[in-house]
């Protein structure tokens, strides 16, 4: 048995390092936290103590949880190591994108006068841009690979998307499907020059998460979006996986669901969050995303649409391991 101490936890492995238990120092008697069963190619990372932020020595190893919680232990990925190639990388991808917002935002500005007038809930014109936009953007670092394509609903039929949601990347990926998805996003995005501006010309759905009145308008916008022949994409979790585990579902895309009985569409998303972690915006590991679009759901229960949605996500996440 040895141990590794940190300011709050103490960490103890048993001899084959099969087992650790972590002990929460700030109590006293100091109660086990977790007995976490480890796979002994992978990161010790515990999901909520995030000890493998705290030593380097401990990133090479991932933990076996018997707590699973939402998501499922056979889930979750290993965070690649810092190389300087993936920070540049990283720089590139950015200055790409900004490069290509800015000169097709000078057409998004000039053809919305005209989307208002004649398409103004599916704005399929500036869909269209968003599609060059994320493509070009995405091409010359990764790859991405749809299955499913015959699972979508006809283009312009009401729909609401759910998805799991791991990075930033998430959005390019949705974006190359060439749907138009009216996305839901926190307030403080649109102030982004050129990409916020952009955002609020394709009808992004703005919303303040802590703000319950925002909350409720947000999701009568988004019956009105769909009652008028609309799509709206929701990532239920509310928040980006640090390590590819699903989080528990919010039921409000299923509620909007039921009501107006429009289908639901799950889809995976795999490889993004490993390409660029959640919290590691500014750099950009190698790797491929995988997008896997699942049969739609139907049903006027929301509490049943959200079990078979978590059900079909988490299952296929499993599997593509």
């Amino acid at each position: 048995m040895f141990y590794k101490c940190y300011s709050n936890y103490t960490v103890f492995y048993s001899d084959d390092i099969r087992q650790c238990l972590v002990l929460d120092k700030r109590k006293s008697p100091c109660p086990p936290l977790q007995i976490f069963h480890l796979d002994e190619t992978f990161t010790c990372k515990p999901n909520h103590y995030k000890l493998h932020n705290r030593c380097k020595v401990l990133r090479s190893v991932i933990v076996r949880s018997e707590i699973a919680g939402a998501g499922s232990p056979a889930a979750a990925y290993q965070l690649p190591e810092f190389q300087l190639t993936s920070k540049i990388k990283g720089v590139c991808f950015y200055a790409v994108t900004s490069t290509i917002a800015i000169f097709l935002f000078v057409f998004m500005v000039l053809g919305h006068p005209f989307v208002l007038l004649r398409d103004r809930y599916q704005r399929n014109f500036h869909h269209l841009i968003a599609k060059i936009w994320a493509s070009m953007t995405v091409y010359p670092f990764f790859k991405i690979k749809v299955d499913g394509l015959e699972n979508l609903p006809p283009k312009n039929s009401p729909a609401v998307y759910v998805s799991n949601h791991q990075s930033f990347l998430d959005i390019y990926a949705l974006l190359t499907l060439g749907r138009n998805l009216k996305f839901i996003s926190k307030t403080a995005i649109f102030l982004f020059p050129i990409v916020g501006w952009a955002m609020f010309l394709m009808g992004v759905i703005p919303l303040k998460r802590m703000d319950s009145r925002s909350q409720l308008q947000t999701l009568k916008r988004c019956m009105e979006i769909v009652k008028n022949g609309g799509s709206v994409f929701f990532f239920p979790e509310g928040t980006r996986s640090k390590d590819g585990r699903l989080g528990t579902f919010k039921k409000g895309a299923f509620s909007i669901a039921a009501k107006t009985g429009v289908p639901v569409v799950p889809i995976t998303l795999v490889g993004t969050g490993k390409i660029m972690p959640a919290g590691m915006e500014g750099v950009l590991y190698p790797g491929s995303v995988k997008i896997i679009i699942h049969q739609p759901l139907q049903g006027d229960n929301p509490d049943t649409l959200c079990n078979e949605a978590v059900n079909v996500i988490s299952s296929e996440l499993i599997r593509q391991g």
